[in-house]
């Protein structure tokens, strides 16, 4: 299998994601730079996880079909939205609650579109991606929430 690119101008790999895009900001999507997409690629995957959730992983943001593009922009829903952890179909930004929480913003690239009804799951999601896969890659950036003292 391949291995994409994937990097932001929004925050270097491991790097912490500025607050604008996390749930006491903006709550935007950063921009996603996608390097090294295989020839025969038909459609891209995008799955925004958080590994460090106290109950298990939690999905931030699945979207698939996304015409291959070298760039998902900032703040655009460039494809079909699956369900996040939190039951809606939007971007939900980095909001962990407590410590810091990492965040991978995995890209796959597929050799075909997917038969995926809007709001399907992240399992959903996997089991049609399957066999498609040809590529992947992955960013990671990591966000605490700053409290405020009484």
């Amino acid at each position: 299998m391949e291995t994409l690119s994937i990097s932001s101008s929004a925050f270097q790999e491991a790097g912490v994601i500025p607050l604008k895009y996390t749930c006491d900001g903006e709550e935007i999507n950063p921009a996603i730079k996608i390097e090294n997409i295989p020839q025969g690629t038909s459609t891209l995957a995008l799955i925004v996880e958080d590994p460090d959730a106290p109950n298990g992983t939690f999905d931030h943001w699945l979207v698939w079909n996304i015409a291959p593009t070298d760039c998902i922009k900032e703040n655009t829903v460039p494809g079909i939205v699956g369900k996040n952890g939190a039951g809606k179909t939007n971007y939900y930004g980095p909001c962990p609650p407590s410590g810091y929480h990492r965040y991978f913003f995995n890209v796959f690239a597929l050799d075909s579109s997917l038969e995926l009804e809007a709001g399907a799951d992240k399992k959903a999601l996997q089991e049609a991606m399957g066999d498609h896969i040809i590529a992947k890659g992955s960013l990671m950036g990591r966000f605490q929430r700053v409290r405020m003292k009484a």
